[in-house]
Parts: C-alpha cells; sequence; structure tokens
C-alpha cells in the first residue's frame, strides 16, 4: 500500500513510519524539515513542502492511496487550515481513506453525552485551544465524503509498546487515563486494513 504520512517528525507519526516502512508499505512523507528524519529507507520518498500550501499537498498525495495524519496542533491553526485543502486534494486524487489522530477531548462526555468531553465536567484540561482545533477537524471530515478514521488517545506519555489497551467508538474507555505514543502509533497503523471504524472517533486508552 502507498501511504501520503502528514506529521512523520512528529512523536506519533515517526513511529507509523518506522511501522509502515518494515512491514514493506510505501510511505510518502510531507515534511517541511527532511532533516528531522533522521532514517532513510528504500520504500520512502520524502517530499519537502507545507500543508498549507494545495500544491505541495498534491505533490505528496500523487500516486497514494491513503493518508495517515499525525499533525499535532502545535499551538498553531495549521491543523484545521489545512484540513480543507487536504480534503480537495483527496478528492483531486481520487483518494477516499484518511485516518488521524486527534484527541480524546473530541470524544462524547460519559458525564453529560450530549457534550464533548472537553466540553463537560469530565475534562482535566484547562486550555480547550488544542480541543477545539481538533473539533473542528472532526467537523470538516464529517461533513466530507471520505472514509474518514480519528484516534482519539488521552494523556500520551512516551513509553515502550505494551500491545494490550482498551479501544471504544465516540467514548473513551472507562477509567482510561493514558496511552503510549507507541501503542496509540501501532492502533493507527492497523486502520490500514481494519474497517470496522470507518466514520468513527475511537476512543484509545489502557
Amino acid at each position: 500500500m502507498h501511504i501520503l504520512l502528514l506529521g512523520a517528525t512528529g512523536r506519533v507519526g515517526s513511529h507509523v513510519l518506522a511501522q509502515a516502512l518494515q512491514e514493506g508499505h510505501q510511505v510518502t512523507a510531507l515534511v517541511r524539515s527532511p532533516e528531522k528524519i533522521k532514517s532513510h529507507h528504500e520504500n520512502s520518498t520524502i517530499v519537502q513542502g507545507n500543508v498549507l500550501t494545495q500544491e505541495d499537498l498534491l505533490r505528496g498525495i500523487h500516486g497514494t492511496e491513503v493518508v495517515i495524519s499525525a499533525l499535532n496542533t502545535d499551538g498553531t491553526s495549521t491543523l484545521s487550515d489545512s484540513t480543507p485543502l487536504l480534503i480537495e486534494a483527496m478528492y483531486s486524487e481520487g483518494v477516499q481513506r484518511i485516518i488521524t489522530v486527534g484527541t480524546a477531548g473530541i470524544l462524547q462526555s460519559r458525564t453529560e453525552p450530549a457534550q464533548l468531553r472537553y466540553q463537560s465536567s469530565e475534562s482535566r484540561r484547562r486550555s480547550t485551544r488544542a480541543a477545539k482545533e481538533h473539533e473542528r477537524v472532526f467537523t470538516l471530515l464529517q461533513q466530507s465524503s471520505l472514509e474518514w478514521t480519528i484516534v482519539c488517545p488521552t494523556y500520551l506519555p512516551d513509553g515502550e509498546r505494551v500491545g494490550r489497551y482498551r479501544v471504544m467508538p465516540d467514548f473513551l474507555p472507562e477509567g482510561g487515563t493514558e496511552i503510549s505514543v507507541a501503542d496509540t502509533a501501532a492502533f493507527t497503523y492497523q486502520q490500514l486494513t481494519d474497517r470496522q471504524y470507518i466514520h468513527k472517533r475511537v476512543g484509545i486508552a489502557y
């Protein structure tokens, strides 16, 4: 499978890149700073560009079959500003499947089901800026005709891949408080072949 990977130099994205290459996929990584990708592989193509530039997105997505986006909010509106451009590029190239990494804040609240977690008393975070960015992406994907899945981890410490965790559509697994970067990346990668969470947000936690 030929994957367009966004956020390949980030914490989750770098794990996804390594696993996809290890298992024989072709990966095109669109990155602003190619020097941040330390290891190179015969099946990887590094495209220098910006997700806020339509031409760069079209160069990156050409010939691919699926998009994995592990972009973070990074204190800016880049995530939500780039999403309409990415959706248009996917339409243009006939790519239907997109898997993104979001946040548990955009899952439904258990205590106040009509609200998202970040809007409810369930959230422990003081700042809602990142969750609002991810909510904008969620809304844009809902309005699209794409086959999307949003992986929604809670607190993301570094750590080894455990391989055992709980997942739940639209809600965070009850009592879940954390999930490692490595396990989040592994679950995100699995969505390349697992179609049970199409058009779903998926909460993931130990």
